[in-house]
């Protein structure tokens, strides 16, 4: 059982989670659907606390070395570390409701966060009708935050506890045996 515990944490490394998510950044996907939300609340979900909160923030960092720096880029990371937090209480509130829950939850505060930036950085009016506008603005950019936040916790929530079960479970070796 010791080394089923062993070969779970090496499959969820946090260089590994790191490295998928730079690598799906940065590969081409339409705005906002990618998985940085997603591995925040798996990461503050499963991970311990050190890892949980700077893995997102690393993985943006490296990935924006080759994207490029903006200037909405504390609102950005700002939301996600909120989002890491969330996962953190999610860890204590083991539930699907509360994990579909979160990741709408998650999903709404960034749109709320980065076009707030947006328009505090001065790309619309520095008045109320300019922060609607860039909530107006965002509202296409909100359904594929959507999108991709609850696809990719599905698919991180999902994937990890099935390889959880085959692997403590039933062990390894015997889901790797074929019967004939």
């Amino acid at each position: 059982m010791a080394n089923r515990k062993i070969l779970m944490k090496k499959i969820i490394s946090p260089i590994s989670i790191i490295l998928f998510a730079v690598i799906l950044r940065l590969l081409p996907h339409p705005p906002n659907l990618v998985p940085i939300a997603a591995m925040a609340l798996f990461g503050g979900y499963y991970l311990n606390k050190k890892f949980a909160l700077v893995i997102p923030l690393i993985a943006m960092f490296i990935s924006d070395i080759f994207l490029g720096f903006h200037a909405t880029m504390p609102y950005v990371y700002g939301s996600f570390l909120l989002t890491g937090i969330l996962g953190l209480w999610l860890k204590n509130h083991r539930h699907a409701r509360n994990i579909v829950g979160g990741t709408l939850l998650s999903s709404i505060a960034f749109f709320l966060i980065t076009n707030f930036g947006v328009w505090a950085q001065g790309s619309y009016a520095r008045d109320v009708s300019g922060l609607f506008q860039s909530y107006i603005m965002g509202i296409p950019f909100l359904r594929n935050t959507l999108l991709g936040d609850l696809g990719y916790v599905g698919l991180f929530f999902g994937s990890y506890e099935l390889a959880k079960f085959l692997i403590l479970e039933h062990g390894f070796s015997r889901v790797l045996t074929i019967k004939k």
